[in-house]
């Protein structure tokens, strides 16, 4: 079954990080999220969601489906999305063939965004702009 994600749904009210990964760099970032998900947010002001950028990869899909299964099972809150046709990549102008990630305010406005693999203290002012914007 084939589910229609829109951006709209950024403008949520909610603070919202966005995940936009190729799937061979899933590793590259989870220090991000490890720190995200240990800083226990408070769940109706803040929210995630990993994007998998499935044509920058030739995984197959299963394998794929796979690495998405172990990632919800470890972030439950998170909504993952499968982006088939690098829709993000031609649109928004993130980078292919990496992992972005991008802090979305209540409003839908970037607060911030990263391509490519965090330092520590880029891992602090991400968690500094969550906090920041969460009230």
């Amino acid at each position: 079954m084939t589910v229609e994600w829109s951006s709209e749904e950024l403008v949520s009210g909610k603070i919202i990080v966005l995940f936009y990964v190729d799937p061979d760099e899933s590793e590259l970032n989870n220090h991000v999220s490890d720190a995200l998900k240990a800083e226990n947010f408070p769940k109706e002001k803040y929210g995630s969601i990993g994007m998998a950028n499935m044509a920058a990869t030739w995984l197959p899909n299963f394998a794929i489906n796979m690495k998405l299964k172990s990632k919800q099972e470890k972030h439950k809150t998170t909504v993952y999305v499968k982006d088939l046709d690098k829709t993000l990549v031609k649109k928004w102008g993130l980078s292919d063939d990496n992992s972005d990630v991008v802090v979305f305010g209540k409003d839908g406005s970037v607060l911030y965004s990263v391509d490519g693999k965090f330092t520590d203290a880029q891992v602090k002012e991400i968690i500094k702009v969550v906090w920041d914007n969460l009230d």
